[in-house]
């Protein structure tokens, strides 16, 4: 570390002292040998400098460490450690990178910034959770979750010591760990321990914290706070301990200080309503709150605070009762603090009404009662002040510790330490001296530590070791708490009754002047110094006695005791074990009153007579078990400056704190030994540049590395060889590097001569290659000149030659040509003689056979005609036969008929002149009713004209009728209005109506329209594409932020389930087994299906979307206001949706009766009609084949027999359809009686319609009865008809009946409801008279405005039925537009004529299979088990895709064809229920997550693709729009699955990134992909993974992370997973691996240099190319890794001038401002070779970025998910083709 003679060389850098930097940076200038006095040296100002040397003078300097170690994140791995290197280290990380954190071996070394930093958001606790503390950079997180790592692996008790000076941040690094523990060891339950624990802080700072000139939040009391957990290592509750709180500042602050917050808070909220009754003000106007002269800090809001410690409060469980009692006696003390205290008239004693102003003095024999002087009953009232303060202090601690404690057992603990640091103030008093007390403790257990840390690691190495010489201050220590020492010399003079502070003073100078680490001071009697190990300390005598005893009078304390106020007397029950009561008699007395003692007087108790000092003593003594039991972690605080100025650091304020705290103890322990480590593999990859390439073939490293070290180090004591790393001296690694530099440093020399010397043979060839070029292309062009003139000379004999040959062969072609025409047409002549004569053959044979042919066709004709006639002669014959027969039989009988039915219809007729008749009487009864009404109305009119003309108030009157007719003419314009509301909806209406007409004939011109509209629009669209790019991207933002809503409450929905599944499995108790309907209603998430409840949500839905959101609000922004009318139209509906309920269940029964005997009735008659239609036709069919066959060989008997059949069949069509209109009419005569009485009775009973059925149907069977009239049953079929005719006659005649029954049960409402309105209306009168002419007009203008509001409402309600019913006719229109041109269609095959060529005979086609699978309920949990709870994914990977899904659907199908809503209903919420619990089981299979996503996907497509929806069907075959669901909307059930598949991909996505998240950081970062391109830096003591002994770092590669990936992506292909649902999976996981890998770049600054960055480039490359390989790169996911890339590109930029800062600013457009410049910061080049990035490029770079908007967030949130989208995927695959494996054991299921 100290310069030597061997290095004292040219250029060597060293460290001065200087007076006002501490230390200074120079360099030598002139070789320096041994003897000379002085060194010459050059300042960093190129200042020269004479540093004198010699035993009088200065010794050598410092050594300073090479620029590529310096800003290290452990001090431990300079390779010179001493004192200005480690303050320069901290200086250079605190100013120039803003790193506040460093490490110093096992201590975390954290300066204050005075600044709100974004370094502890939870992104930020995410990203250090389960991390080696080495692994990140310096963190109080990477400290906490060290202590809760080897927690969890020694399952061993941890503490966190945090020290440093007031104002140095302990507070908030104290609670910072305890928030690091709060979230990363949550409770597992909902106790919410984590939140009581941190809801403590805000507590004890208002009650414990104060201003001070060193801190606005300086602690005044020390603090240890253990948080327990169970065994699964969560929180479970909490304990805090205090120690000495600082009483004094009760009733003394010293200038520009506070007394605790609390005070100043509760003055601040004064105003507040509970706060009137403690008459509080100003904090300015109580003497205890304004001693400081400033009440308030800068920055701080005291109310704001104050809500915030009443919200702790509450969190605690603290109520109500008990925070007015504490604010109460808050309260109390400021007042005693204004209390004043005068004198008597002999000025000894004292007089005050409200306090005591005596004392006693009780004796054995006698009690003598003595008034106290002014000063002492000051002194009493502050020592009572400051005794009410300490109990309610500590009530306050031990009502937290209740509200944490638990009744769990605890299986270990975490304690956080938040002590006071060592204080030398000007004046230093008893607590002070406790402070340093307590801090000389934690030193020595500090000391002791750290030595046996080293001497562990040697042990462990199996290095030899010899005793380092480390400061022990137990003499110090001794000084204080040994026998007769320091303390028992103060309580020894504390029970003296004269002591004073003098003598114990003189005490101390008489016993301890012999000790090296006490002193008396020169100028002094009444003070004394001790020697400490951070410094040395004067302490003043006065008041040590005092603070000691802690005195508080009896009288005092009993008063307090029977004090009515309940708190007050709790505090003091056992006052006699925490204080000592005074009974020394003062020095002066006066009016001594003598009375008698008590028979027995009290005996003290032993503790009663315990001091202060004692108790500290014992309690320190009791912390320093827990510590020494406890595995501790160390955190010294640093102020960087008195003025609280962010990021100044003054380095002689630094050293102070720095020596005190130990930090440069534990440096030089370290440089005592053997500082620097490396491990093997390190340091042969760091300096195997230095190896022979002979050493680089031996596979062993260690020996490799030994022979090295023994070659380069010719000592060996400056270095040692352990099992798993070599040991160094101090500035051995620096020799190292220097070597290492210097061997670089050759061979950049040696390749810059092989370059020069390449480049200056490449310029010489190429001079020569150009004039090798010049020669060539000049000889070139002579040759080609001299060739040219040779083609010149050929070229000429050449043409002559041709032309000559040419004139030649023309006179040739021309012989040619004419003798071949010849030839030619000789030929042709002779071709077309033949032609003919052969023509003429065949027109001679064509003739003789189509003549035969005809005739065969003539025969054939005449013989079918023949034939015809024959049949349809007879047929008609026999028709004629019959109906002769018919009206033979007939006549007669209906003659005997018709005086029966005559006689029943008169009585009928009279029987409807009786009811029209009292329907009469009924009217006139009413208008009777209505005048008598109205004469009353007319009569009460009167009245009110009477009473208030008897007022005599004219004017008024006048006023008021003329507001009156106002408001009348008002309403009258409402009711016009209204009217001419509904006759424009009924104009409407029939204009709709008149509309539909024309539609039918604009639909052809529609259509062509229409394609004219998709050609404009396919061009508009073109025109404006990128427009619609534009907005479809903001619809599309906008659509995920809604869907990323959507699913985030998906998400805390998901987890209030799972946590209240825990609950339900945890409860402890008898758990009763629901029945299934109330199982299947708590297990489904959604509502059952409502068909009214989905009508009245489309049409609201609907509503809105046609009259706008605006409109919408305001509307409902009037159903608020007017919430009694609400309640009324809520009552009616009650009563509409009764009287719909039972016209529903009439309609019901009505149309079910009707279909039944529809049914019967045409079962019936076409069984009897099916009989005789066989037998004819077969009759027919058999005589026409017999005649078939006899004539096979003519063809024109086959083509009548083929006419024959199709005049059948349309014979036979047209009898089917005058059946069928028979059928009908029967059917309605039989069910349009709904009181049927059977004719031969007289009995009025009802017959309900089935009877009538059976009633027919037995007339019809019971032939016999009345078959005698006609054989085939014609006449008693129409008897038969007429007595139905006379019942539905008879069923008009009562449905009127009843249609006047209901008219007169309205106006009799009509009636009642008009008397309530006269009643309302005389009440309103009544009270209107009694109130003042000003309140009447008030009270009448409110009523009228009430009814118009009413009217208006009504009117309102009118609207909003027409525009419904109009909504719904636009819907039937539509729908009926749609069907038009299916019915057209339909219609042409129709309207075409048979054809001849039709088949003779039709035969029968066997059933297809529909698609689905039928099952009985009872099978639903066998097929729910088989399907989903014990599904394997294996078992179905060779079969087809979502195979469940499929089989699921099917059954669904089924239940939906069979019309069994509860079927569907109940396999439905068996399905989801099964799948979440199979989800849940396999919470962490990601090949079960994905298997049941794409099954529920495609299970929810399938519900879209076969629902019936238009929008669905498009690309539907019309096999499977045959398959669609029939009588189900399942768009509810749809919506369910579609929240069941959002909660299971994020499942998906969180079991992914928990598989690759240990794979991250490892393959991005660490492994090398590209060898030997990565360097090692030199580690400290704090090296990787330095917390898992045994293990090192991970060895996950990039093609372990990409085969990961691969093996997702297969996984979801193979389950059929949709392809644009994997790409969204692949998009969210490389998100993952962004966030991660960016956010461990900004957290190490090992990695943040060029060659990590080309590293991590490549490997980004790499995982593109598997994205392109997967056919990925669409998918959006290469645009989440942008930020990594452009932070790899950031690191392998230049970092100089101003163009690069302008090139970076363009570049990293995904990276934050914050984050750029924390990798600039962090940027540590490798070698020295490369610079550092200077502060002035970072200050470039921070004001280019000065306009971004970007977010101020550091780090990525590793929690953000991307909502995901399903897109609608129909299956291609047909329902009735599916095969269902045999293993899966689905025999129970049946092909439908």
């Amino acid at each position: 570390m100290f310069l030597t003679y061997n290095t004292v060389s040219f250029y060597t850098r060293v460290w001065i002292p200087d007076p006002e930097d501490v230390w200074r940076a120079a360099e030598i200038i002139k070789d320096y040998t041994e003897g000379e006095p002085i060194l010459y040296l050059k300042l960093e100002d190129e200042t020269p400098l004479e540093y004198r040397i010699g035993p009088k003078d200065n010794a050598l300097p410092f050594l300073r460490n090479p620029d590529i170690l310096v800003g290290e994140n452990d001090l431990t791995a300079l390779s010179y450690l001493h004192e200005p290197a480690v303050l320069h280290n901290l200086k250079v990380r605190f100013t120039e990178s803003n790193h506040i954190y460093t490490y110093c071996g096992i201590v975390l070394v954290a300066i204050n910034p005075y600044e709100q930093l974004q370094i502890y958001g939870e992104e930020v606790i995410n990203a250090y959770s389960g991390q080696n503390m080495g692994d990140m950079d310096p963190h109080i997180f990477a400290v906490a979750e060290e202590a809760y790592k080897q927690m969890a692996r020694d399952e061993r008790n941890q503490s966190i010591i945090v020290s440093g000076e007031s104002g140095a941040g302990k507070t908030v690094s104290a609670k910072y760990a305890m928030r690091f523990f709060a979230t990363v060891g949550g409770s597992a339950n909902d106790t919410n321990v984590e939140e009581k624990v941190l809801a403590s802080s805000p507590i004890m700072e208002a009650i414990g914290n104060a201003k001070t000139t060193r801190n606005d939040n300086s602690s005044r009391f020390g603090k240890y706070i253990q948080i327990g957990f169970d065994r699964s290592y969560h929180i479970i509750g909490a304990n805090m301990r205090t120690y000495l709180l600082e009483k004094s500042r009760v009733v003394f602050q010293a200038e520009d200080e506070r007394n605790y917050h609390i005070f100043y808070q509760l003055c601040a909220s004064a105003s507040l309503p509970e706060f009137k009754d403690l008459a509080l003000t100003s904090a300015e106007d109580f003497i205890f709150t304004s001693q400081g002269e400033n009440i308030f800090i800068e920055g701080v809001n005291d109310a704001e605070d104050f809500e915030k410690t009443r919200e702790a409060f509450t969190l605690l469980g603290v109520n109500d009762s008990n925070q007015s009692s504490i604010f109460r006696i808050i309260a109390s003390i400021l007042h005693l603090g204004n209390v004043e205290i005068c004198s008597e008239r002999d000025g000894d004693s004292c007089h005050i009404l409200v306090f005591p102003h005596h004392k006693k003095l009780v004796t054995t024999s006698e009690t003598y009662v003595k008034n106290m002087s002014r000063k002492q009953a000051a002194n009493a009232r502050d020592a009572l002040a400051k005794h009410i303060y300490a109990h309610m202090f500590d009530w306050i601690v031990e009502y937290v510790n209740k509200s944490l404690h638990t009744s769990s057992k605890q299986h270990s603990f975490i304690g956080v330490l938040d002590i006071y640091g060592f204080e030398t103030f000007e004046i230093n008093s008893f607590e002070q001296f406790c402070i340093n007390y307590a801090n000389e403790k934690l030193q020595q257990q500090f000391n002791q530590h750290v030595f046996k840390l080293e001497q562990e690691e040697y042990m462990k190495e199996q290095i030899p070791w010899t005793l380092i010489d480390f400061y022990d201050n137990q003499p110090c220590i001794d000084v204080i708490e040994a026998k007769l020492g320091i303390l028992d010399l103060l309580d020894e003079e504390c029970k003296v009754p004269k002591g004073t502070d003098q003598n114990w003073c003189q005490k101390l100078y008489d016993r301890l002047s012999s000790s090296v680490h006490f002193q008396k001071p020169r100028m002094s009697n009444t003070s004394f110094i001790v020697i400490h190990f951070a410094d040395k300390v004067e302490y003043q005598c006065d008041g040590f006695l005092e603070k000691n005893r802690d005195t508080v009078y009896e009288e005092q304390i009993n008063i307090l005791k029977a004090s009515k106020f309940q708190l007050v007397a709790d505090l003091f029950q056992d006052t006699n074990k925490d204080s000592s009561i005074s009974t020394s008699s003062s020095s002066k007395s006066s009016r001594v009153n003598v009375r008698a003692s008590k028979p027995t007087p009290k005996v003290p108790n032993k503790e009663h007579r315990k001091t202060v000092g004692h108790q500290f003593r014992s309690s320190l003594q009791l912390l320093m078990e827990t510590l020494n039991a406890t595995t501790p972690h160390y955190v010294r605080c640093i102020k960087p400056n008195d003025e609280k100025e962010a990021f100044s650091f003054e380095s002689r304020r630094a050293v102070q704190q720095l020596r005190a705290c130990g930090v440069l103890e534990t440096i030089r322990i370290s440089a005592a030994g053997y500082p620097s480590r490396w491990t093997y593999p390190d340091f042969f990859n760091r300096y195997r540049v230095l190896m022979k390439k002979s050493d680089m073939t031996v596979g062993d490293k260690k020996l490799v590395c030994r022979n090295l070290l023994e070659t380069l180090v010719k000592d060996p004591d400056k270095f040692q060889f352990g099992k798993t790393k070599i040991f160094f001296r101090a500035g051995q690694v620096a020799y190292l590097e220097k070597l290492r530099a210097d061997k670089f440093r050759s061979a950049c020399i040696k390749i810059q001569k092989t370059v020069r010397g390449w480049l200056q043979r490449v310029r010489y060839q190429k001079i020569r290659k150009s004039a090798i070029n010049l020669q060539r292309y000049g000889r070139g062009y002579m040759a080609r000149r001299y060739a040219e003139q040779l083609r010149l000379t050929r070229a000429a004999l050449i043409c002559q030659k041709q032309y000559r040959m040419v004139r030649e062969r023309r006179g040739y072609l021309r012989v040619r040509q004419g003798v071949v025409t010849i030839q030619a047409f000789t030929r042709g002549i002779r071709c077309c003689f033949l032609h003919f004569l052969l023509h003429h053959k065949a027109m001679i044979i064509q003739k003789h056979v189509r003549g035969w042919l005809t005739r065969r066709k003539f025969r054939r004709a005449r013989n079918a005609a023949i034939t015809i006639q024959c049949a349809y002669r007879r047929m008609r014959a026999k028709r004629e036969l019959k109906q002769l027969k018919i009206e033979a039989r007939s006549a007669q009988h209906l003659k005997k008929l018709n005086s029966g039915m005559e006689n029943k219809i008169v009585q009928l007729q009279r029987k409807m002149d009786d009811q029209t008749n009292d329907l009469k009487t009924q009217n006139e009864q009413l208008v009777v009713a209505k005048a008598s009404l109205g004469s009353e109305v007319n009569k009460l009119q009167k009245e009110l004209e009477m009473m208030r003309s008897r007022q005599g108030d004219g004017s008024q009157l006048t006023s008021l009728q003329e507001e009156l007719e106002k408001l009348r003419a008002e309403l009258q314009e409402a009711h016009t209005h209204r009217k001419k509301l509904e006759e424009k909806h009924s104009n409407e209406k029939m204009g709709l109506e008149q509309r539909v007409e024309e539609l039918d004939r604009e639909n052809s011109m529609l259509k062509s329209e229409k394609e004219e509209m998709n050609r404009r629009i396919l061009h508009h669209s073109k025109n404006q594409e990128s427009s619609a790019s534009q907005s479809v991207g903001r619809v599309q933002a906008e659509l995920d932020e809604e869907r990323q809503r959507y699913q985030n409450l998906l998400r805390e929905f998901s987890k209030l389930e799972q946590r209240y599944d825990n609950l339900q499995e945890f409860q402890p108790g008898h758990k009763r087994n629901n029945s299934t309907q109330s199982s299947l209603e708590s297990d489904s998430n959604y509502p059952s299906i409502s068909t009214s409840e989905l009508g009245d949500t489309d049409d609201a839905i609907q509503l809105v979307e046609e009259m706008g959101v605006e409109k919408a609000a305001m509307d409902i922004g009037v159903f608020m206001k007017l919430q009694k009318r609400v309640r009324e139209l809520e009552q009616e509906r009650k009563k509409l949706q009764v009287n719909l309920e039972k016209m529903e269940d009439q309609v019901n029964c009505k149309v079910e009766s009707e279909d039944l005997a529809y049914n019967s009735l045409k079962r019936q008659e076409l069984e009897s009609e099916n009989k005789k239609l066989k037998n004819d036709l077969n009759e027919l069919r058999k005589a026409i084949a017999d005649r078939a066959s006899q004539n096979s060989s003519s063809n024109e008997l086959q083509d009548g027999y083929k006419l024959l059949l199709c005049q059948l069949k349309t014979a036979n069509e047209e009898l089917e359809v005058r059946k069928e209109e028979i059928l009908i009419l029967r059917t309605q005569i039989v069910s349009a009686e709904p009181n049927n009485v059977p004719e031969w009775t007289d009995s009025k009973k009802p017959i309900d319609k089935e009877e009538a059925v059976r009633a027919y149907h037995g007339l019809c069977d019971k032939a016999s009865d009345w078959g005698y009239l006609n054989e085939d049953g014609e006449l008693g079929l129409a008897y038969q008809g007429l007595k139905q005719v006379a019942r539905l006659l008879e069923a008009q005649l009562q449905s009127q009946a009843r249609k006047h029954e209901d008219e007169l049960a309205a106006f009799n409402t009509q009636i009642e409801l008009l008397k309530d309105d006269i009643e309302k209306k005389q009440e309103m009168l009544n009270h209107t008279m009694s109130l003042s002419p000003e309140a009447q007009v008030e009270y009448s203008v409110q009523q009228e405005i009430t009814r118009l509001t009413n009217d208006n409402l009504d009117l309102k309600e009118l609207v909003e039925k027409l525009e419904k019913n109009e909504r719904k006719l636009k819907k039937q229109l539509r729908i009926y537009m749609k069907k038009v041109p299916e019915l057209e269609a339909s219609s042409q095959p129709t309207k075409a004529k048979p054809q001849l060529t039709r088949q003779v005979t039709v035969q029968r086609r066997e059933k297809d299979f529909e698609g689905m699978l039928e099952y009985y309920k009872e099978d639903e949990a066998l097929l729910v088990k088989t399907l989903i709870t014990d599904m394997k994914p294996h078992a179905v990977s060779a079969t087809v895709p979502c195979l469940p899904a499929y089989i699921l659907f099917m059954c669904i199908r089924h239940a939906d064809y069979i019309n069994d809503d509860q079927k569907v209903h109940s396999l439905l919420t068996s399905t989801i229920n099964a799948i979440k619990k199979v989800l849940k089981k396999n919470n962490n299979d990601f090949e079960m997550t994905s298997f049941w996503l794409a099954n529920t996907s495609r299970l929810l497509h399938c519900l879209k693709q076969y629902s019936g929806d238009e929008a669905f069907m498009t690309q539907n075959t019309s096999k499977q729009n045959e398959h669609c669901l029939k009588n189900f909307d399942l768009a509810e059930y749809r919506q369910v699955l579609s929240d069941l598949s959002i909660q299971i991909y994020q499942q998906l996505i969180k079991v992914a990134e928990h598989m690759m998240q240990p794979m991250i950081v490892s393959a991005m970062l660490e492994s090398e992909s590209i060898p030997s391109l990565a360097g090692v830096k030199p580690m400290g003591y704090r090296n990787r993974s330095s917390s898992m002994d045994g293990e090192g770092p991970g060895s996950y590669t990039l093609e372990a992370l990409i085969k990961q990936l691969g093996q997702f992506h297969s996984v979801m292909g193979e389950h059929g997973l949709d392809p644009e649902i994997a790409g969204q999976v692949v998009r969210q996981l490389f998100y993952s691996i962004n966030a991660v890998t960016l956010n461990n770049l900004l957290l190490r600054k090992d990695v943040c240099s060029w060659s990590t960055g080309m590293q991590l480039r490549y490997n980004i490359s790499q995982m593109e190319e598997w994205l392109r390989g997967k056919n990925l790169h669409q998918s959006g996911a290469v645009v989440n890794i942008e930020p990594v890339i452009q932070a790899a590109q950031l690191l392998q930029v230049k970092k100089k001038t101003s163009q690069d800062a302008e090139a970076i600013c363009s570049l990293c457009t995904s990276l934050t401002m914050q984050q750029i410049v924390k990798i600039l910061n962090l940027y540590t080049p490798l070698n020295e070779f490369e610079e550092r990035v200077t502060v002035s490029f970072i200050r470039n770079i921070q004001n280019r970025l000065q306009d971004r908007n970007d977010v101020p967030m550091l780090l990525v949130d590793t929690k953000h998910t991307f909502p995901v989208l399903f897109p609608y995927t129909p299956s291609a695959l047909s329902l009735e083709t599916l095969h269902i494996p045999a293993n899966l054991s689905l025999d129970f299921l049946t092909r439908v």
